[in-house]
């Protein structure tokens, strides 16, 4: 997805044509299938999110899911330590004294672990589905109560004498009542109806027996009893008020919340990366649907109105790039407090540092296949006077895009201008030297503000070496010993820390690390020919990356994916 430097997750909706120039019918050497069926496996490992509604709908799933999994556990847990309690040690309930209730109590157990634990799956269940759920978690314990209630009441007029008694019957009702209020997303309109048939449950069976069982008249007519007839009604329509108004004050801050994440016409779903200059949203837009990541610039972040203002202009400039490579800009603005955000594209899969990370070094056919795209992106940006200033491996995005894989993402163009901060080699803030350290141009390490685009060359170069070598050009203790370094100290050939890789490359990337802007290429389209002229020993094409994400998908990119498709709305 389009997103800052230290974004977590990616994922959308991919789909389609095949690469061109492809056969549908060829399938990779060996593989034994067909480049359509190595697209779709691989487009498997890219998890989907789709659009959600503009009101609550979304946010109502995600809750009400996690909700009545919880419920349906804590059912679970209390009947079954109920059944263990009274069946094995107080021993006086069990399928030979109370045959009927025992078998039932069994069933809900069972009912109860099945919802549940399934709820326990990720699986993405619509609205509909939940609220039959929810009828199940609900109204299976309230028929057992119910049926147990008309047990007691039975009972305790068969018990000799003294011994009589009245049972308390509202005690499991005010428990569903309270759940029911704390975890279902609810209006209060919709919450009342359900409370109420709640709360008439124990009344109904009292008073049923009370008007039909003459051992039950005769014993709520003495005087230690009476209160039986008056007590319960007043105790469940208390909980009915309290509950049902508890409901509409926890609506009531849900939709606040909500609210307040509204961002003109997009709504922001979850945060998915933060910066030293501000943090990046998935969001949507709530007119086309379109999920998007929108990164929010705080005024106490920037520290000056005039960073602002320079980055609607940057912005702006950056909107005018029209490269596949580039990522797209498509709004940007203000709120009200002055917070300035922008929108950019959502794009699926991992940055170069993510890949580095994860990977190791990446294969020198692959680097060639990247960068070659990276050049084309800051060719364009080049020619009409934009200078990146920032390239560095969290920058570099390898996609999924048109039914292709390892398409190159150039992010942040113009935008992230950070100064040093010396706490971190790799973290940085705005300010007068702008770039990352570990892989800024001596010019840049210099503080001069007259960089060109040889400037960009020198940090492809250093990113290059990153992902040949798996660490940057100079590491040192200290970000101002960095810049040092690359402002005056030899770097040491790459080849030297991994011998396998191609000479030509290592040839490419020290030219592109010369101190002296005009010892370097002079252009990007001068490093696109000599990385394609480059004489590697494995092959980088269509098949082979959709092999890749086939077989590489990160487990913890895919669980951020499921996290998300949980977050989205049908």
């Amino acid at each position: 997805m389009g997103r800052p430097t230290n974004s977590n997750a990616s994922t959308e909706t991919i789909d389609g044509p095949l690469p061109p120039g492809v056969d549908p019918s060829q399938g990779s050497p060996g593989s034994g299938r067909t480049t359509a069926e190595l697209q779709a496996a691989a487009r498997r490992k890219v998890a989907l999110i789709e659009g959600s509604t503009p009101h609550l709908a979304s946010e109502t799933q995600s809750i009400l899911h996690a909700r009545l999994r919880i419920v349906a556990l804590l059912f679970f847990a209390g009947f079954l330590s109920f059944l263990l309690w009274n069946w094995i040690w107080s021993r006086t309930y069990n399928q030979s004294s109370h045959p009927n209730i025992f078998w039932l109590h069994i069933g809900v157990i069972i009912l109860l672990g099945i919802v549940g634990f399934g709820l326990c799956r990720h699986r993405l269940y619509s609205l509909t589905h939940l609220r039959i759920v929810e009828v199940i978690v609900f109204g299976a314990p309230a028929i057992f109560f119910f049926i147990l209630d008309i047990h007691a009441m039975r009972l305790c007029c068969e018990l000799p004498g003294q011994r009589s008694y009245v049972p308390n019957l509202v005690g499991f009702w005010m428990m569903i009542i309270l759940l029911y209020a704390l975890f279902i997303p609810n209006t209060w309109q919709r919450a009342l109806p359900v409370l109420v048939s709640f709360a008439l449950a124990p009344i109904i069976v009292i008073y049923y027996h009370w008007f039909t069982n003459p051992k039950v008249a005769e014993l709520l007519g003495r005087e230690e009893f009476r209160s039986m007839l008056t007590n319960p009604p007043l105790q469940v329509s208390l909980a009915v008020v309290a509950a049902t108004l508890g409901v509409h004050s926890i609506n009531s801050l849900r939709r606040e919340a909500f609210e307040a994440k509204q961002l003109g016409q997009y709504r922001l779903k979850r945060r998915i990366g933060s910066g030293g200059m501000g943090e990046v949203y998935l969001a949507e837009h709530q007119m086309m649907k379109r999920p998007c990541a929108v990164k929010l610039i705080h005024p106490d972040k920037a520290g000056d109105p005039r960073i602002l203002a320079r980055f609607e202009r940057e912005v702006r400039s950056t909107a005018k790039l029209s490269h596949w490579n580039s990522i797209d800009i498509y709004d940007y603005g203000r709120t009200e407090d002055g917070t300035f955000y922008y929108v950019m594209e959502y794009l699926p899969g991992h940055n170069v540092n993510e890949l580095v990370e994860l990977h190791g070094p990446l294969p020198a056919a692959r680097i060639v296949h990247l960068l070659t795209q990276v050049c084309a992106a800051l060719g364009e940006a080049h020619s009409i006077g934009l200078v990146h200033r920032d390239i560095k491996p969290a920058n570099i995005f390898s996609a999924c895009r048109g039914g292709l894989f390892d398409v190159a993402k150039l992010l942040d163009f113009g935008l992230a201008k950070p100064i040093v901060d010396m706490g971190e080699v790799s973290l940085t803030q705005e300010g007068a030297i702008t770039g990352s350290p570990l892989y800024m141009s001596p010019e840049q390490a210099s503080g001069e503000d007259d960089t060109d685009p040889r400037s960009d060359i020198y940090s492809l170069g250093a990113v290059m070496y990153f992902m040949l070598t798996g660490e940057p050009p100079f590491v040192r203790d200290r970000p101002m010993k960095v810049m040092i370094a690359h402002a005056s100290e030899p770097v040491t050939p790459p080849r030297e820390i991994n011998p396998n890789i191609p000479p030509d490359l290592e040839t490419i990337v020290l030219r592109c690390l010369q101190k002296d802007p005009a010892d370097r290429f002079q252009t990007s389209g001068e490093l696109a020919d000599a990385l394609q002229r480059a004489n590697v020993t494995d092959d980088w094409d269509a098949q082979t990356a959709a092999r890749w994400w086939e077989n590489h998908g990160c487990p913890k990119r895919k669980a951020l994916a499921e996290q998300a498709i949980q977050e989205a709305a049908l």
